[in-house]
């Protein structure tokens, strides 16, 4: 066992990364500032406001985008988990992604500042990111989007998320959810990050962080095969017919890239992938500096949550 993988230890480190991030948030124009998500596709503008969702972890800030104005009857909602590793809280970094579905897809983003570890380990995500999800469902004749016409997704952590989320719609039957839009999740805990393979020498994702992720989120290693932190792991072996369909992103050098496609070829066998896309050429949160592979795979998710949530989508 590495160091970084004691619980600890990884504890130490993610707190440490957590205070480097709100250092580098704070900083004006600096690469992990609002105004530099902002300044991201000045062509998609940022119609948005902020509300909070009340569920049984902590109140869950969330940060609402609009479609355009005039965009024809009550609009479908997609909720947005970002990523960071389930230990940094960073929805701003998603901005851009949000702001390019809204208008492209024409529906209201949800994105949404979830709890983080190690302050909140698992099960405290998963759970508040379903009971977000369940709330936006019931809520959208009071806020004007239509909670019928659901989709989740998310990036990086963040699709581990999204995949729990739909995980429990599945076992509990509610909400109903039309796409689950898993974009390089990270799907199998279980395995640790130093038995992984990437095809590149230096991923940006290396096994250590894998250890110092991991580790915080799921400090008991036996928890970390559970159906909601590892899916794509062979452990989990449940029958997933019915559950939401699936569009899986994945990136050719990402060390997460393997448990992607495992995942996909399940949801294939249980007839739920709708497609599978491989970005060639990219790594691990790609498009948070390739603004051309960003705007192409942006705009796939688009393509298909304006398929998933049309009004005679069966």
């Amino acid at each position: 066992m590495s160091l970084l993988a004691r619980p600890a230890v990884a504890t130490r480190a993610a707190k440490t990364m957590q205070g480097l991030t709100r250092l580098a948030s704070r900083r004006s124009g600096g690469p992990g500032s609002m105004a530099t998500w902002r300044a991201r596709f000045p062509e998609y503008p940022r119609d948005a406001t902020e509300m909070t969702v009340a569920t049984s972890v902590a109140p869950a800030p969330v940060t609402v985008y609009l479609p355009p104005a005039g965009t024809a009857g009550r609009p479908p909602v997609h909720v947005n988990f970002h990523g960071g590793g389930y230990v940094m809280s960073m929805p701003m970094m998603d901005d851009a992604l949000c702001r390019f579905l809204a208008v492209e897809a024409g529906v209201v983003v949800v994105n949404v500042q979830y709890v983080v570890a190690p302050q909140h380990p698992f099960p405290a995500p998963t759970t508040q990111a379903y009971e977000v999800v369940r709330w936006v469902a019931g809520h959208g004749a009071e806020h004007g989007w239509d909670g019928a016409r659901l989709t989740v997704g998310g990036q990086s952590a963040g699709g581990g998320l999204a995949a729990a989320v739909a995980r429990q719609a599945l076992e509990r039957g509610e909400p109903s959810i039309a796409l689950q839009v898993l974009h390089y999740p990270p799907l199998d805990l279980a395995t640790a990050g130093r038995d992984k393979k990437a095809a590149v020498a230096r991923p940006m994702l290396r096994p250590w962080m894998a250890d110092v992720f991991d580790t915080s989120y799921v400090p008991d290693p036996e928890e970390r095969a559970d159906r909601l932190v590892s899916p794509a792991h062979p452990g989990d072996s449940a029958d997933l017919r019915g559950i939401a369909p699936a569009l899986v992103v994945t990136a050719e050098y990402d060390l997460l890239r393997a448990e992607g496609v495992r995942y996909a070829e399940r949801l294939r066998a249980a007839g739920a992938l709708v497609e599978h896309h491989d970005v060639a050429g990219a790594d691990h949160g790609y498009d948070g500096s390739d603004d051309e592979k960003a705007r192409s795979t942006y705009a796939l998710m688009a393509r298909h949550l304006r398929s998933a949530t049309a009004p005679d989508a069966s």
